[in-house]
Order: C-alpha cells, then sequence, then structure tokens
C-alpha cells in the first residue's frame, strides 16, 4: 500500500525548511503528498524536488479563489507543472445562504474547466458543514444536491459531527477518490492515529476495499510533525497485517 502525507501535518517544518520537509516525508516512507501551500516555491522548483525525493502529488489544498476565472488558468498550469490532478478545495465561509451560493457558482464553472484539462475538483470537510450555517443549511448536504463536486472526506471531522464516515463514504459512492485517515475524540481533540477513538480501523478496511486514495493528515505536532508523521505511517502499516 501507499499512502499521502498532507503537509500541514508537519507545518512546523514546511514553514521553515520546505525542500528538507518534502525530504522526510519520503524518507518516512510516505509515497505521495498532499501540498498546504508552496511557501513562494515555482512549480518547476516543486517538481524538481518530487522528482529527487520520487514522490508524487496526490493533491493540492488551494483556495477556491484560485478558481476564479481571473485566477483559473494559472492554477492549471501549476498543477500540470507539478503532475498533479486534484485539486481540494480545503474550506470556505459558506456560513450564510449568500456566501453557499456564490461558492457553488464559482465551483460549478469551474469543474468542468479543470475537467477538461485532466483535474479532478474535490471539497475538503470539516465538522461545521454537517451542522446548521446561519441560514439553517447543512453545507456539506448543499454541495451534494447542487454540485457535482467530488468529496474529500475528512474521516475524523465528519466522527467528530456525529457523522458516521463509513456511511458517509458509501452514500457518496464514486464522488469519494481521497479520504483524510486520521484520529481524535468525539470533542474535537486530535491525534496520531491508533491514539483516538475515531473507527480507523473500519475507515482502512473500508478505503482499502474500494480503492480510495488514503491520506494522513495529523494536526497535533505532538511532540513534534515528523514524529507524529512517522506515528501514523507505522500505525497504517501495522493495519495492512
Amino acid at each position: 500500500m501507499e499512502y499521502g502525507l498532507q503537509l500541514y501535518s508537519i507545518r512546523d517544518l514546511t514553514g521553515k525548511d520546505f525542500e528538507e520537509a518534502i525530504r522526510v516525508t519520503a524518507g518516512i516512507g510516505y509515497k505521495k503528498v498532499e501540498f498546504a501551500g508552496f511557501f513562494g516555491r515555482t512549480a518547476e522548483q516543486v517538481r524538481a524536488l518530487l522528482d529527487e525525493t520520487g514522490l508524487t502529488a496526490i493533491g493540492t489544498h488551494s483556495g477556491w479563489e484560485g478558481l476564479k476565472p481571473e485566477n483559473i488558468k494559472a492554477s492549471i498550469e501549476y498543477h500540470h507543472k507539478i503532475g498533479c490532478s486534484n485539486y481540494v478545495v480545503p474550506g470556505a465561509d459558506l456560513s450564510d445562504a449568500d456566501k453557499l451560493s456564490a461558492f457553488i457558482d464559482v465551483m460549478n464553472a469551474a469543474q468542468p474547466v479543470l475537467a477538461a484539462e485532466g483535474i479532478a475538483l474535490h471539497y475538503h470537510n470539516h465538522s461545521h458543514e454537517f451542522l446548521p450555517n446561519g441560514s439553517g443549511q447543512i453545507i456539506h448536504e448543499e454541495l451534494q444536491k447542487r454540485t457535482s463536486l467530488l468529496f474529500e472526506i475528512d474521516t475524523y471531522w465528519a466522527y467528530n459531527a456525529g457523522v458516521d464516515p463509513i456511511a458517509l463514504m458509501t452514500k457518496l459512492a464514486d464522488r469519494v477518490k481521497l479520504i483524510h485517515i486520521k484520529d481524535g475524540d468525539s470533542k474535537g481533540h486530535g491525534f496520531p492515529l491508533g491514539q483516538g477513538t475515531a473507527p480507523v480501523p473500519a475507515v482502512y478496511a473500508y478505503a482499502k476495499e474500494h480503492g480510495i486514495e488514503m491520506i494522513v493528515e495529523s494536526e497535533t505536532l505532538s511532540p513534534d510533525g515528523p514524529t507524529e508523521a512517522k506515528i501514523c505511517f507505522d500505525c497504517l502499516k501495522s493495519l495492512e497485517k
């Protein structure tokens, strides 16, 4: 099995030494990376670093502003140059009906443009998308109904919101190609994989059975990002047995 690492997990290193962060990720054993910003590096610099380490870009967490008409061409070019075919919107302020509708309009316009260039568009959830917004809407349900977006399910944040991540992935079926496999407790406190109460083994088994890409995101930097990323990788390897 090959796993990805969301680089936010080692944000204590990426901001200081982006190149070293990529090399550390490869050294742990991850084969894929999901970017959380590029820290001023050009696409050419990022691609050279990927080539050096043998990593592939499984996705980028990139703001939805990059999908507006005036920005989308540059976003597509960057993704092409680094060899990345997944653009993941990591969240947005969708706290009322007007904001949600404006966001949906941009997503629905951008998705076919990206698709024509071989890039899939995903939305990544936290917990609040499963709870009523200021207009009483359940954001995730609205996105399911009013768009054709794919969904990168953050399985821990779904669990934290009281949503069974297995049932959610089953419901969304082919709209889930990537997940964040993640752990924590029921009170919103994250932990490295294997140290919380989220249904990590069941998530792992479902993803493996259905060919869903698994990306580690672990946020506590305890004792530091690289150590936590290694703990998570070791947990995944243990689940293979």
